[in-house]
């Protein structure tokens, strides 16, 4: 049986140990020849991927580690496609993070007019690894985990033909943690999940056909605590209001002066923050002794990333048709959104993709409404990305909740699109 070959485009990233723990746990069911590792940054290639090398060699695991800085190379006869990019690296997330306090913004690498930036970097190097894709592995299915997750998928989605999903590994965490409330003893437990990418809600709990969350929406809770994010209490009124349990990335709007207070007084951005953990953990990396992920990993965040990726490959490899949380189209799936609308929600995944789950009789009008204010953004985002049309970027802005007011919007605008220049050839042609 042809093995299959796996390209991973940003393999210098130092979550791909946890990406490649993934395939170990799950070997029997992948049978992989060839592992591509494409990465610009020969550094960091190298330390992680001979990390990788050694961590296959300990499991007795024999395929094949190819490093590389050829795009062509690594998808070319490509089965799946991973990507998880961060173009202009970690000084331009430091940027996204700290040009918007100038302006009494948000600064943050996925939320706000930080994502807003960092999809307008993205959304070009994507659709060239699609065009790429299409002649040189035009069977391939695209994993991507390149933040914004979402805004990325409804581009591609929608503008090209590719064959694709976009991942996040929140959604597991949320479930688990909604799985906390679920009395023990109960045999049938439904968890209903939706919303967009980093704009997400458990909106319901059924435990032997009965709906359980609404009756312990009580007390001030942190549901999701991530590392990234500076935890907040939610207020009971708060979550009776919305009636469900959101992602922790909907503090930003729920608490968005005390999250601007705190990224204002902290000393350091989450950004640079992170480049010191990556230097530690290249350093571990490097240290022959080592053939298993360290436990300083889960510093960086991502935890559950491996289960989220290499599970949903899987899934698709072995026809499952067993249950994943994606950033799909919509498909009709909820009704309150457009069929073209990329959301996150519970799909049946097996060879042929993702089939959306359709959720009926929905009444939770403030998830509907912040969904489709959010989605106005990122549809303006999409248009702003791929043809580098200042007025739709202007109009995402206006639009994020995040943003809003025109003066702020239009200076941060100008500002960061001139540190970008080098990352944004749409824009400047």
């Amino acid at each position: 049986m042809k093995g299959l070959k796996i390209a991973v485009i940003g393999s210098g990233s130092t979550y791909t140990p946890e990406l490649f723990d993934g395939f170990i746990r799950r070997k029997d069911e992948l049978p992989v020849s060839h592992f591509y590792l494409m990465d610009i940054n020969e550094r960091k290639r190298n330390i992680v991927g001979s990390f990788v090398k050694r961590m296959l060699r300990a499991k007795n695991i024999d395929s094949e580690v190819i490093l590389t800085d050829d795009l062509d190379e690594a998808l070319s006869g490509a089965d799946y496609v991973i990507t998880q990019i961060r173009v202009g690296m970690l000084e331009a997330r430091i940027n996204d993070e700290k040009i918007p306090l100038k302006y009494d913004l948000i600064g943050q690498e996925t939320t706000g007019v930080g994502g807003f930036m960092k999809a307008m970097r993205t959304i070009p190097v994507m659709m060239d690894i699609v065009k790429r894709m299409e002649k040189l592995c035009p069977d391939a299915w695209l994993i991507n985990f390149a933040n914004p997750s979402g805004i990325i998928a409804e581009a591609l989605l929608n503008y090209t033909g590719v064959k694709m999903m976009g991942l996040c590994n929140a959604p597991l965490g949320m479930k688990k943690r909604a799985m906390e409330l679920v009395p023990e003893g109960s045999n049938d437990v439904k968890i209903q999940y939706m919303g967009l990418n980093h704009l997400s809600w458990v909106t319901a709990i059924y435990c032997d056909g009965k709906e359980i969350l609404q009756e312990r929406l009580s007390g001030k809770q942190d549901f999701v605590s991530m590392k990234n994010i500076k935890s907040i209490e939610l207020d009971e009124d708060l979550l009776k209001s919305i009636r469900g349990i959101p992602s922790g990335y909907l503090s930003y709007y729920y608490y968005r002066d005390r999250q601007l207070k705190h990224l204002k007084e902290e000393k350091k951005s989450r950004g640079e923050v992170c480049k010191e953990i990556e230097e530690e953990l290249l350093a571990l990396y490097q240290k022959p002794e080592l053939v298993e992920k360290p436990a300083a990993l889960d510093k960086r965040g991502g935890a559950m990333y491996s289960e989220a990726a290499v599970s949903l490959i899987s899934a698709i490899h072995n026809d499952k048709n067993e249950e994943h949380v994606v950033d799909i189209l919509n498909q009709g799936a909820l009704d309150f959104m457009d069929y073209n609308d990329v959301v996150e929600i519970p799909c049946i995944v097996g060879k042929n993709g993702a089939k959306p789950i359709p959720v009926r009789d929905f009444d939770n009008q403030h998830v509907k409404g912040m969904m489709r204010t959010l989605k106005a953004y990122e549809k303006h985002a999409v248009r702003a990305g791929i043809y580098g049309d200042y007025h739709e970027a202007l109009n995402a802005l206006l639009i994020n909740p995040l943003v809003g007011d025109y003066q702020k919007a239009k200076g941060v605008l100008d500002e960061m699109l001139r540190v970008n220049k080098d990352y944004l050839p749409q824009f400047f042609k």
